[in-house]
């Protein structure tokens, strides 16, 4: 039986590395600059949560095996070699385990049976398990608290890899890809479009394309595909929504968004309804109820809690002026965001759980194997850093003479960004 943890001080934590010298280092000018984090492999379930409604122990067999299930074994591991190798100060972590609550999802609870993609944050069987009150802890106590340290942590990030490992075979019993590159959210991929009520609709539905410069993505793969590790795109799944990626990628815009028109008005700054907005804009993570009203005020139609009637009226004059800022010469702060090269990546990386750990016949997780994940963490690292250092420079260096292109899109950009 797989063990795990009941006591957590920290639901969320950076984890510091000694370092050693190594030839894969990330350049001194991004290394404050390039985030690895790993949130699928906790192994805490908090004594509080292991009670039921009347107080009474749940016992093991009723969560146990979707624990093993859900956990990406060897994420962790493969996280801190991937660090070690590039020289960084370390990497963060989730250390609540998957099956009580997964980070990766919007707050809410999942019920059975739900598509992967469609799950949320308290999940299933402690979803069915907890009472009221101990889900609503789960979300204020321990997803809220991920919640802020997680944003502090992202801020100013160029790169974001998030490490994870899934299961062998797909549902049909097909066998999966060694390793995936997650980097495209499923509503664009299934609508080529963000979906609606979800993000605010200011949110540009071309973004949604891609999470990552392309750049990046395909010197991961070349990299690993000259080491002789298969490599798929997207494969068996895409992003969900909920997933950090795509939060992560909704509030880097807005947040630029924000600095872009707060500098061309500046005397909005600190405004109430433009940080009423703003606010609303940002709350990526669904949790701000105050957010929420406003949403439903602007795009629901939706009357304005009594009694704050102006203060509602003068935020939706707010929210306009900030769209007529978006709109302005065609979008063109659309176009400046998506093509810059300092627009952060954010990317998910999939590993097939059998290559970094073994089971035994039934299924069941035995032991680590360490060769492979320092083997997958280097190459890993080889590959982010040649982006770094010899991808990125050319990317600056482009002929003068040739029509300016980006390497996040596919389209022919404007001639005169």
């Amino acid at each position: 039986m797989a063990s795990y943890r009941t006591r957590c001080e920290e639901p969320f934590e950076f984890v510091r590395l000694h370092q050693e010298p190594s030839p894969r280092l990330c350049p001194p000018d991004f290394r404050g600059r390039l985030m690895i984090d790993n949130i699928h492999d906790g192994d805490v379930i908090p004594e509080e949560f292991l009670l039921d409604a009347r107080g009474r122990p749940i016992p093991e067999g009723a969560w146990m095996q979707c624990y093993e299930a859900e956990r990406d074994w060897g994420a962790d591991l493969l996280a801190r070699e991937f660090s070690l190798a590039l020289g960084l100060e370390g990497y963060f972590r989730v250390n609540i385990a998957r099956v009580l609550m997964d980070f990766g999802r919007f707050p809410g609870m999942t019920r059975p049976p739900v598509d992967h993609l469609k799950r949320f944050a308290i999940n299933y069987p402690f979803s069915e398990l907890l009472s009221y009150d101990q889900k609503r802890h789960v979300l204020e106590g321990y997803y809220d608290r991920i919640s802020a340290a997680f944003d502090a942590s992202v801020r100013g990030q160029l790169i974001k890899i998030s490490i994870h490992t899934y299961d062998r075979l797909n549902a049909s019993g097909t066998v999966r890809p060694q390793i995936s590159l997650v980097t495209r959210a499923n509503s664009y991929q299934t609508d080529s479009r963000m979906p609606f009520g979800v993000f605010d609709e200011l949110y540009p539905d071309v973004l949604g394309e891609f999470t990552c410069n392309r750049v990046l993505r395909d010197r991961i793969s070349l990299t690993l595909e000259k080491a002789g590790l298969p490599v798929a795109h997207n494969y068996p799944y895409l992003l969900p929504e909920g997933s950090i990626e795509v939060r992560a990628q909704v509030w880097f815009f807005f947040d630029f968004l924000r600095q872009n028109f707060e500098r061309a008005n500046p005397e909005t700054r600190g405004a109430p309804a433009f940080e009423m907005v703003w606010n609303m804009l940002m709350d990526t993570n669904l949790r701000n109820s105050e957010s929420e009203v406003l949403r439903s005020y602007l795009h629901m139609y939706r009357r304005a809690p009594a009694g704050r009637e102006r203060e509602f009226r003068e935020a939706l004059q707010a929210y306009e002026q900030v769209r007529r800022f978006l709109n302005l010469d065609g979008g063109r702060i659309v176009e400046l965001y998506r093509r810059s090269l300092d627009r952060p990546s954010t990317l998910g990386i999939e590993v097939r759980k059998d290559l970094v750990w073994e089971f035994d016949a039934q299924g069941r997780p035995i032991r680590a194997r360490p060769k492979r994940i320092r083997n997958i963490a280097r190459t890993l690292a080889d590959a982010v850093s040649h982006y770094l250092t010899e991808d990125r420079p050319q990317e600056h260096a482009r002929d003068p003479s040739v029509e300016p292109r980006d390497a996040w899109y596919h389209d022919r950009a404007p001639a005169d960004l």
